[in-house]
């Protein structure tokens, strides 16, 4: 494939999966790594990939990709995440989940879990929600952000303020390796400040790729969650933060590696 067909389905598979790397690439095209390297800094230098070391991701700037492409960004390890998180959710207990793709798919696994009152600002979770027996489901009103379901500004945050939660399980659009939870809607971030203040415990959800991401907007630090759930190994800079303040970090095995 010519230079001028490759690269735009380079952006395709970047905006499919979040990432590209040298290796993937290679493989796709049956290329060699030198070309893939020459493309990815021509599409770094036009501003349309950010490189990252062994391949490249998504420009950083002050928006969030849209809804349905984060769906589909690394769906498995959602998943294995997910999986992993409830098992430390127990019944009985109120509960709030936030905007995102990852605590959409904690929902889903919640479903053989009794007697949880779950408050929420994401329509999607209390749609996935709605049709459970025993787990009752109280929506966070407030202004209602089109392009993904979830409910912001600071009607949302007076409603959450009301609250005292056992649990909270939180996403985030980035994370820097200092430790620094990020978002880009400041409207969110407000909201999010006070659901960790008004949580006993906090579960922050996020994926690996998270860490590949820039957001501009701190809502706190992993210092102030207490379990990070995870697909890989984090950077080490993360990690020493975590071991210094007591955060735990599980790492989820993926389906495919379980016997």
């Amino acid at each position: 494939m010519v230079q001028t067909l490759r690269k735009p389905e380079i952006i395709n598979i970047a905006r499919r999966e979040g990432k590209v790397t040298v290796e993937g690439l290679v493989s796709y095209f049956g290329v060699t790594p030198q070309t893939i390297r020459r493309d990815l800094t021509e599409l770094a230098e036009s501003g349309e990939l950010e490189r990252v070391h062994g391949g490249a991701v998504l420009p950083s700037n002050t928006v969030n990709i849209g809804y349905a492409e984060r769906r589909k960004l690394n769906q498995a390890s959602k998943v294995d995440i997910a999986r992993n998180c409830v098992k430390h959710i127990p019944n009985d207990c109120s509960l709030f989940l936030n905007i995102g793709t990852t605590t959409e798919a904690i929902a889903a696994e919640l479903f053989n879990h009794t007697g949880l009152l779950v408050v929420t600002n994401n329509l999607n979770i209390a749609v996935i929600l709605s049709g459970h027996p025993t787990i009752e489901v109280v929506v966070a009103g407030g202004h209602l952000r089109n392009s993904d379901g979830g409910l912001v500004g600071d009607l949302t945050r007076q409603v959450v303020s009301q609250f005292r939660f056992d649990l909270a399980v939180i996403g985030c659009s980035a994370l820097h390796e200092d430790g620094d939870i990020l978002d880009f809607d400041m409207r969110e971030v407000g909201v999010s400040q006070t659901i960790i203040d008004r949580s006993d415990k906090v579960f922050l959800v996020a994926d690996s790729s998270k860490f590949d991401r820039k957001a501009p907007a701190r809502i706190a630090s992993l210092s102030d969650i207490d379990t990070f759930f995870t697909d890989q190994v984090v950077p080490k800079r993360c990690a020493k933060l975590c071991e210094e303040a007591g955060t735990r970090i599980s790492v989820a095995v993926p389906e495919s590696n379980r016997s």
